[in-house]
């Protein structure tokens, strides 16, 4: 398959799914609204990079070579002669959809579009574009240099050859993929983690236990690696918050529904690593 990837978004997901695809061999577009959020989302990558190289996981010459195959772009416009394009902006449905309707009409009848999204139903996205035999989920996880997975995720009308172009993409970028057949919101990985962070968060909310105590509980009772609280906090506390109403709305699962907590975190700003307090204090 041809190697030209557009990323629409520059944030730290999107930067990272550009860093790993450039790393492949795919020549990357970087897609944002502003010049400032772009040289954010390059310095970012270069920033990576540099980490890499300084314990030996990659050579100075391929770091080089990694970021000579990234360009950057203002406008949807960029865009245009991509044979794949990955969206990896805010959880907001119409957000998505509106990005989705807009490069349908730019990009090549044969290019694929696919989302980072982790809880918005694929078939949602899309039914924007009169291609949804060409729409699929790639959701990748934080940070995108270091997870190994990659959750690819059919819609209602997703092709296999659409599935299979995903799947080469996430592999030639580092990736293991898993793949979610039905298109349920949340797919596997967010509506396991949603439902243990919310579970854990009442738990917190109610005076149960203490976030660091859940933590340990998670991290030696059941052998994970991070507990749920110290995740929620790393990935950003509004990031699953969101994650747990979208998968609430479609569900109607109270399970998924965030506890008052959380969206008090939200409303004050304790969104985790990224604030220096979540649930718990960097």
């Amino acid at each position: 398959m041809a190697r030209n990837l557009a990323v629409v978004g520059a944030g730290l997901m999107g930067s990272g799914i550009a860093q790993v695809a450039a790393q492949g061999g795919w020549t990357v577009t970087l897609v944002d609204t502003t010049e400032q959020a772009l040289a954010r989302g390059r310095g970012g990558i270069e920033a990576s990079l540099e980490k890499f190289a300084a314990k030996g996981r990659i050579s100075a010459e391929d770091a080089g070579a990694t970021l000579g195959r990234i360009s950057t772009g203002t406008e949807l416009d960029a865009a245009a002669d991509a044979d794949l394009v990955v969206e990896a902006v805010f959880e907001q449905a119409d957000i998505k959809r509106d990005i989705f309707a807009t490069l349908d009409g730019l990009v090549k009848d044969t290019t694929v579009l696919a989302s980072n999204t982790s809880a918005i139903p694929i078939t949602k996205l899309a039914a924007a574009t009169s291609r949804p035999e060409r729409v699929v989920g790639t959701h990748f996880f934080s940070p995108v240099p270091m997870m190994a997975l990659c959750e690819l995720v059919r819609g209602r009308h997703t092709s296999d050859e659409t599935l299979a172009t995903a799947r080469e993409f996430a592999e030639s970028a580092g990736k293991t993929c898993i793949v979610v057949n039905r298109d349920v919101a949340g797919f596997v990985t967010t509506r396991l983690i949603s439902a243990l962070i919310v579970e854990a968060a009442k738990l917190h909310e109610s005076g149960v236990a203490t976030a660091e105590d859940i933590d340990i509980a998670c991290k030696l009772g059941f052998g994970h690696a991070m507990g749920p609280l110290a995740t929620a906090d790393l990935t950003g506390v509004d990031v699953l918050t969101h994650a747990s109403e979208n998968i609430y709305t479609e569900s109607r699962d109270e399970k998924f529904a965030p506890p008052e907590s959380m969206r008090r975190m939200v409303d004050a700003g304790d969104l985790g690593r990224k604030t220096g307090r979540g649930f718990h204090s960097y």
